[in-house]
């Protein structure tokens, strides 16, 4: 059955875990059997684990499981717990002494939302990956999007609540191309189709004046050229990212992977406005489980639909926390 999931790609199973006081989480994607891997690194301001790894010319062609975390870079110790629940399972690269499982990590900024002494760490990791499943995902204030948010060109005064959200399409000859996203982003969400804003950066009051003239939303791309907006540039929260992963059914060498990672990029900016600034750390992977063999074109241009619907799911099933409206309003 069909879930409009990455779960719907054959051998990806999604698994979470959340401190819904704190407001963070992680979401793992796991690969059992591996998958070949790639990633795109866009925004200035990244925080990942085993990146280098994926580079098409370096040695090892697959990952097991790739984290996705809240917590800064201290959420990156949520891949150890992963790393611990694939090591009892014998899972993982062979060096010929032990197998070594491969997780790549990137994480987001979310301790100004809820507390910032509590972060995704291996226990949580660990209770993520032994939640895994191939059936429907939580979407919303959900795993690594527990304290995501958006629009923060007035910082969290006037940001809005996102989260995660995944999506999948079929493309014929069997293939099916899935994406997660975790929205954390300095800018707007965008609907594509029709370039409006869903949640972004509201108008807010300081005393007697007030930032941004659009209502409800500031617009953000609009607020840059303004004598206030490019006064606030400098101060503006250096706490956003986007963090994803696409995947397909297909067979596809790590130089082929790599490049549906990059085309999947073209779908963040779609959605997002502005995407892949010096404020973000935008970081996309991508995931060949094998099975079918297609046309990389084809696969990263419906990798770039699927995450534009990931994240427009992501902010439209998120709801209210930490003080911050969503677009649910629920």
């Amino acid at each position: 059955m069909k879930r409009n999931a990455i779960t719907d790609v054959p051998g990806i199973e999604v698994g979470q875990a959340q401190d819904d006081e704190a407001l963070t989480g992680c979401t793992v994607v796991l690969c059992r059997k591996g998958a070949v891997g790639g990633v795109d690194v866009r925004g200035s301001a990244p925080g990942t684990r085993e990146t280098d790894l994926l580079n098409p010319v370096n040695l090892v062609e697959k990952v097991h499981a790739v984290m996705l975390a809240g917590g800064s870079a201290f959420g990156l110790d949520a891949a150890s717990g992963v790393m611990r629940y694939l090591d009892e399972r014998k899972i993982g690269f062979n060096t010929g002494i032990v197998r070594v499982p491969i997780v790549p990590a990137a994480i987001l900024f979310d301790l100004g939302l809820g507390r910032p002494d509590r972060r995704p760490d291996a226990e949580m990791g660990y209770r993520a990956v032994c939640a895994a499943s191939a059936g429907p995902v939580a979407e919303g204030n959900a795993g690594a999007g527990s304290g995501a948010s958006v629009g923060k060109i007035f910082g969290m005064t006037g940001a809005m609540k996102a989260g995660l959200g995944t999506a999948s399409i079929e493309i014929g000859g069997g293939v099916i191309v899935g994406a997660i996203a975790a929205v954390n982003a300095f800018g707007d969400v965008v609907d594509p189709s029709t370039g409006k804003i869903i949640a972004g950066a509201r108008t807010v009051k300081l005393g007697p004046v007030r930032l941004g003239k659009g209502e409800p939303f500031a617009d953000t791309l609009k607020v840059m050229k303004t004598l206030v907006g490019r006064a606030v540039l400098g101060f503006a929260t250096k706490s956003n990212t986007v963090i994803g992963v696409v995947a397909a059914n297909v067979k596809f060498t790590k130089a082929e992977a790599t490049k549906m990672a990059q085309m999947a990029q073209d779908g963040l900016a779609r959605t997002i406005r502005p995407a892949h600034t010096m404020l973000d750390g935008d970081t996309i992977f991508a995931l060949a489980t094998g099975g079918k063999r297609a046309d990389v074109s084809s696969v990263g241009a419906y990798a770039a639909e699927a995450l534009a619907q990931a994240i427009v799911r992501a902010v439209q099933a998120a709801k209210p926390a930490g003080g911050l409206p969503s677009a649910s309003g629920q």
